[in-house]
């Protein structure tokens, strides 16, 4: 009898050893979506969640310097080239999870299965409605033509955003064509580059431009800000997702994986799986107007009120891989 209380007893204690595990989580995410889902996840699971943030170049350098050493079990980062990288450094594993094989599409997920997309943005145009009319926009590529001279600001080169999207056009164009274009975009800025997404559209909204370059999500941030003067600028703004009649819209994911160094591999799978759950990807949508992973299917209403649209089916690790020869255009273009 006391042999079976005591086995009881050590099951009980292994049990909620197992429930209360905690992991930690070095993310480059900053968004209160993330706050929520990080309470969530305690609360379904009992799985603590530790939270050191840093630039994706801090957290990445981070775990090189502590190597197997490293408390992380979890990175998390935004575009699919800083995955790629983290990747090529060693600082990622592989794991088994027929979830995230079903939630995650083929072309968002590392093909070892070492990260895995989580939420998905697009980087489309925006431009003012009182300057621009809607078929008179096309292509990305269209963007080069001399008739828009003076009239589109977009930010820096050395920016991943921008270097993903080049490293998609030097994938779809060549790397000539994308330095051609490149040079083009130069010469058609209002303004040499400076601020992020949200400053370009603030930039278009008070007439220094008449169209920008930006991720879908921070113009929701900017419609939902509590700040009445962002509300302004998302109301003179529009949503034009371009290549719709081609290869679609350059698309890239906010993801993460399970760190080379995670002594609590199993909780950290469990984590990235409860992010591609149908519930929470809705919170990506809802709170920080992210596109979720089925991004065609969205219930969210900022997202709807931008339309459907057609992306690109290119896999996510060629950003990654064209991203040295990106920089290397943007530097050729001089694009600052």
């Amino acid at each position: 009898m006391l042999f079976k209380t005591v086995n009881k007893l050590i099951i009980l204690v292994c049990i909620t050893c197992f429930v209360m595990a905690d992991i930690n989580v070095y993310t480059h995410r900053h968004y209160d979506s993330d706050k929520i889902l990080f309470k969530r996840f305690t609360d379904i699971t009992g799985i603590k969640v530790n939270v050191i943030k840093g630039s994706a170049e801090q957290l990445i350098q981070r775990l090189k310097s502590e190597g197997k050493n490293s408390p992380a079990d979890i990175l998390l980062t935004v575009d699919a080239g800083r995955l790629v990288k983290a990747k090529e450094l060693g600082l990622l594993q592989s794991v088994s999870s027929t979830k995230l094989l079903k939630n995650v599409p083929e072309i968002m997920r590392d093909n070892e299965n070492q990260w895995f997309g989580l939420s998905v943005r697009a980087r489309v145009i925006v431009y003012a409605k009182d300057k621009v009319k809607d078929n008179e926009l096309s292509t990305y590529e269209d963007l080069a033509d001399p008739k828009w001279k003076g009239r589109i600001v977009v930010r820096s080169s050395n920016n991943i955003y921008n270097q993903s999207l080049m490293a998609s056009l030097i994938e779809s164009n060549g790397s000539e064509n994308a330095l051609k274009w490149a040079k083009a975009i130069r010469n058609n800025m209002a303004r040499k580059p400076r601020g992020n997404d949200r400053d370009q559209a603030r930039a278009v909204a008070s007439g220094v431009a008449d169209l920008a370059i930006i991720n879908t999500y921070y113009l929701g941030l900017l419609a939902n800000s509590s700040d009445k003067n962002d509300r302004k600028v998302a109301k003179k703004l529009k949503v034009f997702f371009p290549n719709q009649n081609g290869r679609g819209t350059h698309i890239n994911v906010s993801g993460g994986g399970v760190t080379a160094s995670s002594k609590n591999k199993g909780e950290a799978i469990r984590f990235l799986e409860f992010l591609t759950e149908n519930e929470n990807q809705k919170i990506f949508s809802e709170s920080n107007y992210e596109y979720p992973l089925d991004y065609g299917n969205t219930k969210a209403k900022v997202l709807k009120k931008w339309g459907k649209f057609k992306g690109d089916s290119m896999h996510l690790s060629i950003l990654g891989n064209n991203n040295a020869d990106a920089v290397k255009i943007f530097d050729l273009a001089g694009w600052e």
